[in-house]
């Protein structure tokens, strides 16, 4: 009686889930039923994708308007150039071009002569050079160095990667930035260019020379007094030979790496300098000329902003008639040390920080020297 009532109880169940999947299927039925006449197309035809840049003809992958978007495409490049040809042609972008091409050109080759230089002090030169032939006080170390510039027959372009070697080579920051400074203005070919410029005046190149040689020294010891390590930043690269590796290889790496590292920035300052040319006009020269001190400060300015090489500053001075001979001789003697090229050859070689500091006082100190040895021998 016990397995008949098993027997019933199991008879059940069993019915009892067949009824529930008939059940199951009737739902899944009746849900393709309603997917199907939402989908009249059903499975096999899915849904045309969507084109929002034609929502008309979804199927056509370009955009409604592509015959404008091309016929857009052809004109415009041609009369942004047609423009910027004609505005190329304007009398002042044409002097501007001038003056960025010719700052760039003159100052190119003295850039090359430094750079490699500067390879071959970092791949050729040992270390104990420099220990041997500087004095081992900082303080004596400076004036040497300055003096040493004669032997750097370039503009102040060629300077800045040569003394960011002799740093990386172990010599005092101090004694290379008076090397920095003095070497534009007191190399022969500045000195023999100036005798040229100034005929029958030997007083000019002499406070030209002493002017320069002091300013150089002078910032080499405030270096010393109030320069701190962290203001350098210099680019991190490979210094000194290395045993076992060519020393050709070294030095055209060293070359490679600092000419197209300070070209950069010559060609920005060579494009400031160009734009200052361009707009300020010839009558302001004329406005400061009478006054004795504003002519000083104002051809200092004017040296900074005109960005002439050293080897042609010269004459651009002789040129300059109508202002004093110590103000011309504050031209001299400040822009081969501060410019705008130089002040960016700076920037991307020994940090911002520095750059600015340096220079700015490099100004305060040209000035004061041009205006003491001037006021003596001029």
């Amino acid at each position: 009686m016990t397995e008949a009532a098993s027997r019933t109880s199991n008879s059940t169940t069993a019915e009892a889930a067949i009824a529930g999947a008939e059940a199951d299927d009737t739902d899944t039925g009746a849900h393709l039923s309603a997917a199907t006449s939402q989908n009249p197309e059903g499975p096999e035809h899915p849904e045309r994708p969507e084109n929002p840049e034609n929502p008309e003809n979804p199927e056509n992958p370009w955009p409604r308007y592509w015959p404008l978007l091309l016929l857009g495409a052809a004109l415009v490049p041609g009369v942004v150039l047609f423009v910027v040809g004609r505005w190329m042609e304007e009398p002042a972008v044409q002097a501007w071009r001038t003056v960025c091409l010719s700052i760039t050109v003159q100052a190119l080759p003295f850039l090359l002569l430094g750079t490699a230089l500067s390879g071959a002090i970092n791949a050729f030169v040992p270390a104990r050079v420099f220990t041997r032939v500087l004095p081992k006080r900082p303080t004596l170390a400076v004036p040497v160095a300055g003096a040493a510039g004669v032997v750097l027959p370039g503009c102040e372009c060629a300077s800045v990667p040569v003394a960011q070697s002799l740093i990386r080579r172990g010599v005092d920051p101090a004694a290379a930035f008076a090397f920095l400074l003095s070497a534009p203005a007191i190399n022969p070919i500045v000195l023999t260019a100036t005798a040229i410029a100034f005929p029958g005046s030997p007083a000019m190149v002499l406070a030209r020379l002493l002017a320069s040689l002091v300013t150089a020294a002078a910032m080499g010891w405030l270096w010393l007094w109030l320069g701190r390590a962290e203001w350098l930043k210099p680019v991190a690269r490979h210094t000194g030979h290395r045993p076992g590796q060519s020393r050709w290889n070294e030095f055209r790496t060293g070359f490679q790496h600092d000419f197209l590292h300070a070209g950069g920035f010559l060609v920005v300052g060579a494009m400031a300098a160009a734009t200052f040319n361009v707009l300020v006009p010839r009558t302001v020269l004329d406005t400061f000329a009478d006054s004795p001190w504003l002519s000083v400060l104002f051809l200092a300015a004017l040296a900074i902003l005109l960005s002439v090489c050293s080897e042609a500053d010269a004459f651009v001075a002789a040129s300059l008639t109508g202002f004093s001979p110590t103000a011309r001789l504050t031209f001299m003697v400040v822009g081969p040390m501060v410019d705008l090229k130089l002040i960016a050859l700076q920037t991307g070689t020994f940090g911002r920080a520095f750059a600015v500091r340096f220079s700015a006082a490099t100004v305060v100190v040209a000035i004061l020297c041009s205006a003491l040895i001037g006021a003596v021998l001029l």
